[in-house]
């Protein structure tokens, strides 16, 4: 039970211009500046995942963290200048389990993985210090200055992911912060507050809904998105292509094409991204999924999607909107020779230097909004 009685003293040294300060305010001259705080954590009263402590700025929220959590407490990394990220986390780490840290805060993309950390932007940074954060101290990890320094949309959307991530590896996470609107979206099972001086346990609920608004668009619109996918900047002219808006800010891209086949044709997940503030929060694949029940209802075709992002791989495994088409591998498929004809004319030349999976998809056709949208 971290409980303690803290005092944080510091000697005043009467100068002048200190003398001539106490006078002019009417501030009692004094030897020392003292602070104390009687600080009781009882949160092992009950099991918990993740806490917060938090308050305005020189409320003592880091004194308070430091006494308490003071192995624990991660106040940041040094990372090489010429390393990438992905050489910063430890050593005996596989780079499957790396990786998977990196897409599960919400850092999902391998190119931006090869840097080095000091040419990241801000809410990259604040990301993969989360993820090495989480991977490094998986019994409990306590970060100072949580969501301090990052943009408050970041903040939000990253809490959600980092609460996502700590729940479901069963970890311990607790987060210091100046800023209280990242309450809802972190899902703290506790929270001591420093305006008040009180601790409170408190039910976990989901995050805050965000709601968006889809439009189909120019195929000219994914120069908004390109730079942003992990593979590819180019795109298929022919390509049906939708964009989520967010408060009328564009947020992501999905685009599905057309492949001839002897089975009639069928369509294929072409590209999906989501820009980098919103990654985390399963925004990528649900515009996918959507988009896919809008695909099926043109002329009851098929529709697949193959991927070689680990994340991507796993969600659609899980999915029950999607089925296994062909196993994770570079060269070989499964399934009938028509179906490895099939396939291989439109992706193996894509894929023969990476590991694929590739899903068809078996949710229901969507014609009410295929029909609003104009596909039939």
């Amino acid at each position: 039970m971290p409980s303690a009685h803290i005092v944080k003293s510091v000697e005043i040294a009467q100068t002048p211009r200190v003398v001539q300060l106490e006078g002019l305010f009417d501030v009692p001259p004094s030897e020392k500046s003292q602070e104390e705080w009687d600080v009781d954590l009882p949160c092992d009263e009950k099991e918990w995942s993740i806490g917060l402590i938090v308050g305005p700025s020189g409320s003592g929220k880091t004194t308070i963290a430091q006494k308490l959590f003071k192995k624990e407490i991660i106040e940041g990394y040094s990372w090489s200048k010429t390393e990438s990220i992905v050489d910063g986390f430890p050593k005996g780490m596989s780079i499957r389990d790396i990786t998977g840290y990196l897409s599960s805060v919400g850092f999902s993309s391998p190119p931006n993985w090869l840097r080095p950390y000091h040419v990241l932007s801000t809410g990259e940074q604040f990301r993969v210090t989360m993820a090495r954060a989480l991977a490094e101290s998986p019994n409990l990890a306590v970060m100072d200055e949580f969501t301090s320094v990052v943009d408050r949309k970041v903040a939000q959307i990253g809490s959600a992911a980092i609460a996502k991530t700590v729940r479901k590896k069963g970890q311990k996470f607790i987060g210091i912060a100046c800023h209280y609107d990242i309450i809802e979206w972190l899902q703290p099972d506790w929270i001591y507050d420093l305006r008040s001086n009180a601790f409170s346990w408190r039910s976990v609920q989901r995050h805050p809904k965000l709601t968006f608004e889809i439009h189909r668009v120019h195929y000219s619109a994914w120069k908004l998105f390109s730079k942003y996918h992990y593979l590819n900047h180019e795109i298929n002219r022919a390509a049906k292509c939708f964009i989520a808006f967010s408060d009328g800010e564009p947020v992501a891209f999905c685009a599905w094409s057309h492949c001839v086949s002897a089975g009639g044709g069928y369509w294929r997940g072409h590209r999906v991204v989501c820009l980098p503030d919103y990654q985390g929060i399963g925004l990528g694949v649900k515009f996918s999924d959507y988009v896919a029940g809008l695909m099926a209802a043109i002329k009851h075709k098929r529709v697949f999607v193959t991927t070689a992002h680990p994340g991507m791989i796993y969600y659609h495994a899980a999915s029950p909107l999607w089925s296994l088409y062909r196993k994770v591998n570079r060269a070989s498929e499964t399934g009938s020779m028509h179906q490895k004809k099939e396939l291989q004319r439109n992706w193996a030349m894509n894929s023969a230097r990476r590991a694929t999976a590739s899903f068809v998809f078996k949710g229901k056709p969507n014609y009410a909004d295929a029909q609003k949208f104009g596909l039939i």
